[in-house]
């Protein structure tokens, strides 16, 4: 009903009050000083209901314009807001919607209530399908009845999209029946872009962590370990559960180490700068193998934090070993060098020397003893000359197939007179079927002699000789009781003019490893002081 039917409700109703009330006291009121009381009265009920009605209208007009200044408010709040707001009835027809809704469906220019969102999508064709899409999506929210959570897809114009993380909220009457939905949805482009982009990053720090070729692993201020990548688990055979907390400095360094390792992560939080250590440091791996690691050291910064320290330690094991024998192989060439051009001259005065010797020897009777001495030097000078003379000369091996254990009986029997001055008990043990070894058996004669004299001239009085068949090679164990050789010393053996012998050149070990490895094999050197040494030539079947 409108305000100007109410007025005339109001002034026909209250003209026709007077009316009645008038006539009523006219045709029943006798007493005039009585009707002259009823007539005040009348005015004076008139007057107040008046006074009423203005007081309700003007108490409603103020409770009007307080609604109205909330209104107000309530607008100004909803365009003012970034986020999509929009007020539907129980139908998804369209009530209200903020300025930034409208223009986020291009909406601005169209009167949009009491429309649905299909209804809607034909005012916007780029738009369309979201509109259709959203009347789909109140739906489900309506069928579960509860507020709803999502993620939305925008496209723009331009290419690009909006994420809105879109919140709806049913209302329902209380026989159950739909009553409205309030549609909240926030931009959240910018975190969206965000957190792709810290995946991103993210992922592409993760596969350079764990798909590093290196060894590395994460420490916190503390120096304890906090990540390892799957690398580093297979260099040292420790597993990430099993490492972490643990203390990187005590894990398995000498102290010497420990302590490098640790002045190198004080250097890193100190100057919040990354520090390689020239210095290559041993570890000692699960499985009790030792290793070389040269470790770099970085800072792992968290905006401006240093939250920890990141270590890369790369195995330069093979690489130092490969280096040692680039160096071992450098001064067998010089040996070499020195050999072709000094040896041939050496030995025409050589022996020029020995045969006037031997001539003195017969006719000078009182000095033999002199000469019998000098006469075993120049075979001892003849013998080193002959041994350089070998590694000068790189020779072709005409290998042929021979078998290994005969080889060996034949050294036997040819230092069992040798071996009973000493006196040394020798042993042989075949371990399982040894076939036909394809190799040049004089040179490998001539290893077995190299090592065994060296047995008997540390005072071993037992030599042990094992063969053993390992897949597709050739285990020969030498292990003798004899005086042993120091650790340190073990490194060192097979290099020229080496000798822990008092009259030894080193070169018989040396020419000895040259044998071995031209035929593609290996020696290893054991040996404790006082204990024994024990030496093992692995030789490819």
């Amino acid at each position: 009903m409108s305000k100007r039917s109410i007025l005339a409700i109001y002034i026909l109703s209250g003209i026709l009050t007077l009316v009645v009330f008038d006539y009523f006291l006219t045709t029943n009121i006798h007493n005039k000083e009585v009707f002259i009381q009823l007539q005040r009265a009348e005015g004076i009920v008139f007057l107040l209901s008046i006074g009423l009605i203005l007081y309700l209208y003007l108490a409603k007009k103020e409770e009007f314009k307080r609604l109205k200044e909330a209104e107000q408010r309530r607008r100004t709040l909803i365009n003012s807001m970034v986020d999509f707001v929009n007020f539907k009835d129980g139908d998804g027809r369209w009530l209200e919607s903020n300025t930034f809704g409208l223009q986020l469906f291009q909406l601005e220019h169209v009167d949009y209530k009491g429309k649905r969102d299909s209804e809607l999508a034909e005012y916007t064709e780029f738009y369309k399908e979201s509109l259709i899409y959203c009347e789909i999506s109140d739906e489900e929210t309506w069928v579960k009845g509860e507020i709803t959570r999502c993620e939305e897809i925008i496209p723009l114009p331009d290419g690009n999209h909006k994420t809105f993380d879109t919140i709806k909220v049913p209302l329902f009457n209380e026989d159950g029946s739909r009553k409205g939905l309030v549609v909240i949805g926030r931009d959240i482009s910018e975190r969206v872009v965000a957190e792709n982009q810290l995946f991103d990053s993210e992922q592409r720090y993760k596969s350079l962590f764990e798909h590093n070729p290196y060894p590395m692993l994460m420490l916190d201020l503390n120096g304890m370990i906090t990540t390892v990548n799957p690398r580093f688990e297979t260099v040292t055979g420790f597993q990430q559960e099993e490492i972490h907390g643990a203390s990187f400095i005590n894990l398995n360094f000498s102290a010497e180490d420990a302590e490098l390792i640790r002045t190198s992560c004080q250097y890193v939080m100190e100057n919040q700068k990354g520090i390689k250590k020239g210095k290559d440091i041993e570890f000692l791996t699960k499985y009790g193998k030792s290793i070389l690691l040269s470790c770099t050291f970085v800072p792992m910064m968290v905006g401006e934090d240093l939250v920890g320290i990141i270590t890369y330690a790369k195995e330069v094991t093979q690489i130092r070993e490969t280096e040692a024998r680039l160096r071992r192989t450098e001064k067998l060439s010089i040996v070499g060098e020195l050999a072709a051009s000094v040896a041939h001259e050496v030995r025409n005065p050589l022996t020029s020397l020995k045969g006037f010797v031997q001539l003195l020897k017969k006719s000078d009777h009182p000095y033999e003893q002199y000469y019998t001495i000098m006469l075993s030097e120049l075979d001892r000078i003849n013998l080193i000359v002959s041994e350089l003379l070998v590694l000068a000369k790189p020779q072709e091996l005409p290998f042929s197939k021979h078998q290994i254990i005969d080889l060996m009986n034949d050294v036997k029997t040819l230092l069992k007179p040798e071996a009973d001055s000493y006196p040394t008990q020798i042993s042989i043990s075949v371990k399982n079927e040894i076939p036909l070894l394809l190799c040049e058996g004089n040179q490998l004669k001539q290893v077995f002699i190299n090592m065994l004299k060296n047995s008997m001239e540390a005072s071993a009085d037992h030599i042990w000789i094992d063969f053993e068949r390992m897949n597709n090679n050739l285990s020969i164990t030498i292990k003798d009781n004899g005086s042993g050789i120091e650790k340190n010393r073990i490194k060192h053996l097979g290099e020229p003019f080496y000798s822990s012998k008092e009259k030894g050149t080193g070169l018989g070990l040396t020419v000895s490893c040259r044998i071995i490895e031209a035929h593609r094999g290996k020696v290893r050197f054991n040996s404790e002081l006082n204990q024994g040494t024990e030496v093992q030539i692995i030789l490819p079947i």
